[in-house]
């Protein structure tokens, strides 16, 4: 195995501070882009969009495959899954998948910038972070049966959800691996493989849910231990295909030392894009305790659940998109391009807006016959049919925020977005739930005012900064955020140069107590023979051969 012996420096070409040049981006930055720029831009988009949402809607048909194996046990099954599956989603899928969106922005930058071992490395970190993660969540899986217990929940539902918390575990740790390679995978533009992996999930996802619930006759334990083995299924054949197709050979040099240390910048971003994932998934299970105190509280909390699945349905398409442009914004602006990442920022909002009249049109049109797919009872139906127009409007709100998250993902400002989320769900739409269904006694419909309140304040919030976004100025911050990882990974060529210098003029016995050494760091010294380093000019890497 060879250390290369130069270092080429090609960190993203930048104008140099090029005045003209300057000039010249800001001029075409305040014109709208040209019809052109839109299609070559919706096809980019799309092309990582579209794989997406089938990947996305996938995941929700597994879901549902899931649920329909619950109701098939029967009532109690029914409502002692559904029970942990709010739980978990509350307490673990919703950490896991805002911890793994903080490298979105790393990622893509470091694409467009063509730092490739910064893609890797950053996985790893990531990797490490949920798995971390993964301890004090699993102690609060294992805990549900006492944790429902104390909050007043009925002792033979709790008993269900407890069992299938307790077989979700290997889905715990199995999603430490599933979010960050989604994330890997997509921000070097391989939606396509990731799409074949999670279908080819789901289809083997049926037959195990039939055989371990039906056959195997282990009832709850049964389902959760198919979902768990799905998403087993699907880590295993995207690490396949990382490791034999190829395609992430630039970003990919194996397991590296570095990835244990060093975790704040990637914390920094994951932690406020955790927090803006979870202020938004949890204020709909409040909504659904807030229904349990309506009158009729049975009919009030199905129909809320219609209404939930719903929107997580409809959510598919705004997620690709917002996933999408995060990854499109970054690749641009990692490579120095300004004009192309306002383009992407300003097409994915106009697509969010189509999307969010389309919502409007069909939970209008269909509002009747929609909530016949999950039930036949007629006062559930009355309020689905009553509440679904509402649900369309929350898109016109929902569908450009969430297109905005993405663009400020993309440009590494999930704090912005984390506090625009706390101020809406929770300062407004908190509020308007509340006084509109309890105090002005609008009732059912009152919930769902406050979802659209909500909606409505935090895309003019998320908009107004987003259309204000100075790009010239991000492509600096991008410049700066990805070299803070080269710089760290220049350390560890730095340590190959000035240890493998002096070593080749000497014994073998000297030599063999570096071995070990050298052995764990020369993929990355290998890697980073395309990076910048930022030690002594008259440093070279000599050439190394490690032999047995």
């Amino acid at each position: 195995m060879c250390v290369a012996n130069t270092i080429l420096q090609v960190h993203p070409a930048s104008n140099s501070g090029d005045e003209s040049n300057l000039d010249m981006q800001e001029c075409s930055l305040q014109s709208w882009p040209a019809p052109q720029q839109v299609v070559e831009e919706l096809k980019e988009s799309m092309r990582i969009a579209g794989p997406l949402a089938v990947a996305n809607g996938i995941a929700y048909a597994r879901l549902m495959v899931s649920v329909l194996c619950l109701g098939r046990l029967g009532g109690l099954e029914l409502a002692g899954g559904a029970l942990s599956i709010g739980f978990t989603n509350i307490t673990g899928y919703s950490v896991l998948y805002g911890l793994a969106s903080g490298m979105d922005p790393i990622c893509s930058q470091a694409v467009g910038s063509k730092n490739w071992h910064v893609v890797g490395l950053t996985l790893q970190r990531t990797v490490l972070i949920l798995l971390a993660a993964c301890l004090p969540i699993g102690m609060l899986w294992t805990n549900l049966g006492p944790i429902m217990l104390f909050l007043g929940q009925d002792p033979a539902i709790t008993a269900v959800a407890s069992v299938y918390c307790w077989y979700s575990l290997p889905d715990l740790v199995a999603n430490c691996l599933l979010q960050p390679l989604r994330n890997y995978y997509r921000c070097q533009g391989f939606q396509s493989p990731m799409m074949y992996c999670a279908a080819l999930g789901v289809v083997l996802h049926i037959p195990l849910s039939i055989v371990f619930t039906f056959v195997f006759r282990l009832g709850v334990p049964g389902v959760a231990i198919a979902a768990s083995m799905t998403n087993i299924n699907v880590v295993i054949l995207m690490l396949l295909y990382v490791k034999f197709s190829g395609a992430f050979k630039k970003t990919w040099g194996g397991v590296s030392p570095a990835c244990v240390r060093e975790w704040w910048p990637v914390l920094s971003l994951a932690l406020p894009s955790c927090l803006q994932i979870c202020l938004e998934w949890w204020w709909y299970e409040i909504m659904t305790i807030l229904a349990g105190y309506l009158p009729n509280p049975q009919v009030a909390v199905a129909a809320t659940a219609i209404l939930i699945q719903t929107t997580a349905l409809m959510y598919t398409i705004p997620m690709s998109l917002g996933s999408a442009v995060s990854t499109r914004v970054g690749n641009e602006l990692g490579a120095n391009r300004p004009e192309r990442a306002r383009n992407a920022s300003l097409v994915s909002l106009g697509v969010a807006f189509l999307v969010a009249i389309v919502s409007v049109i069909w939970t209008t049109v269909f509002r009747k016959q929609w909530g016949t797919l999950y039930t036949v009872d007629a006062s559930v139906l009355a309020l689905t049919a009553a509440a679904l127009p509402l649900i369309g409007l929350c898109e016109l709100g929902n569908c450009p925020q969430t297109a905005g998250c993405g663009i400020l993902r993309g440009s590494a400002r999930p704090t912005i977005t984390a506090s625009i989320m706390f101020g809406s769900f929770y300062l407004v739409g908190t509020p308007v739930a509340v006084i509109s269904a309890f105090w002005l006694r609008i009732g059912f419909q009152g919930l769902w005012y406050g979802l659209l309140a909500a909606q409505i304040c935090c895309a003019c919030a998320i908009l107004f900064i987003t259309l204000r976004i100075n790009w010239i100025e991000e492509c600096a911050r991008a410049n700066k955020l990805t070299r803070s990882e080269v710089d760290s990974a220049s350390e560890m060529s730095k340590l190959v140069n000035h240890k493998i210098g002096p070593i080749l003029g000497a014994d073998s016995d000297e030599l063999s107590a570096f071995k070990l050494e050298l052995s764990s760091i020369v993929s990355i010294a290998e890697e980073q023979a395309g990076l910048l380093v930022d030690g002594n000019p008259n440093d070279k890497f000599y050439p190394l051969q490690i032999t047995s």
